[in-house]
């Protein structure tokens, strides 16, 4: 499998300074209750620097994965999401979330972010509407200056590289997103740069390929008998398709914060842009080892359709992440699929 080797250019990171030009700021409240229930105000600045404090804007599968790495270092975190059903599953596990509405500014959500160092936004943008957050663009400038926050990273897709006929991709190569929501993605990382540059602290984008982990992969679909979604489908006759296992993501979160860098971009992919249907084949091999006479029983036609289709170069990519390996010198713990595989049906009980 010819795998991508492209040379991110070196960027020597500097040392993180604070922006402090005068601005002309608008009011905001001079005290709040944020998720963990501690309060916060311009008196009381040295016991807000005393501890980590990370917010994640949308504790999906990445958010939650990231939530509880910190969790178990030390780290205060706290977060959103969209539905009550989902805020008491989290709360709990432990973590202290916000209901998030896309349609409305929300001052606790706003004014939870000053108590924080770190900022997470792990929210897709929504069709008609963008990034839920930005659309309150001024409102949310006015409430961060000058609050606590020190580093704030935005997760975005390599899908906003659009159709590449199968090229090899950094992240100098010029953008063309095809669909609403790609286009919407591209005008969120420069919205979150912005912001970031705005209110003086340290910004970073994360282009990610296919998500993958622990209940939630080739292996956890074959085991379920999961039918496919349309985009799986619309994925299962391409010759490249470019990964990467959670944890992987999490490593280059983590290193992102001890390395200070700003305004950059990164690709966060494995090495190994392998077709979904091979990744396919070497999960039913798994599973078949692991639990011998199983795939008998399994009899869906969504098991059989990953191997029945065309290959297409039409907007396929091969992504590069010797940026991602050479600036923030991650190491990934699953350089292909196989390694992530093993491991997540490694750590499986036997579900039937």
């Amino acid at each position: 499998m010819e795998t991508c080797q492209l040379l991110g250019r070196f960027f020597s990171a500097s040392p993180l300074e604070f922006n402090h030009r005068s601005r002309k700021l608008a009011r905001t409240p001079n005290f709040f209750i944020s998720a963990n229930g501690f309060s916060c105000n311009q008196t009381e600045k040295s016991e807000r620097v005393s501890r980590n404090r990370m917010f994640i804007l949308g504790m999906g599968f990445v958010g939650q994965f990231f939530a509880q790495e910190l969790l178990n270092e030390g780290w205060i975190v706290s977060g959103t999401c969209t539905s009550m059903k989902k805020r008491k599953e989290l709360q709990i596990r432990g973590f202290d979330v916000q209901l998030f509405d896309a349609n409305q500014p929300q001052m606790s959500t706003m004014n939870a972010l000053k108590c924080h160092t770190h900022l997470l936004v792990s929210i897709p943008p929504l069709v008609g509407i963008g990034d839920p957050m930005l659309q309150h663009g001024e409102l949310l400038r006015s409430v961060l200056m000058g609050s606590n926050l020190q580093w704030l990273s935005y997760l975005s897709s390599t899908s906003v590289y659009g159709d590449c006929g199968g090229a090899c991709v950094d992240e100098d190569y010029p953008t063309s997103p095809t669909n609403e929501l790609a286009k919407l993605r591209l005008e969120a990382e420069q919205g979150w740069l912005n912001l970031a540059g705005d209110i003086g602290i340290r910004g970073q984008v994360f282009r990610l390929g296919g998500i993958y982990g622990p209940g939630r992969s080739a292996v956890d679909t074959i085991i379920k008998q999961e039918p496919l979604s349309k985009s799986q489908k619309l994925r299962v006759s391409k010759q490249f398709t470019s990964r990467v296992h959670v944890a992987d993501i999490c490593q280059a979160l983590k290193a992102s914060i001890h390395m200070p860098s700003s305004r950059r971009t990164y690709n966060i992919v494995d090495d190994d842009p392998a077709p979904r249907k091979e990744v396919f084949a070497y999960a039913l091999n798994l599973v078949e080892k692991k639990w011998p006479g199983l795939i008998k029983e399994i009899d869906s036609p969504e098991r059989e359709e990953p191997f029945i289709q065309k290959t297409t170069s039409r907007g396929e990519k091969r992504v590069s992440n010797a940026r991602m390996k050479k600036e923030l010198a991650v190491e990934l713990l699953h350089p292909t699929y196989k390694s992530g595989l093993q491991s997540i049906i490694d750590q499986l009980e036997n579900p039937f």
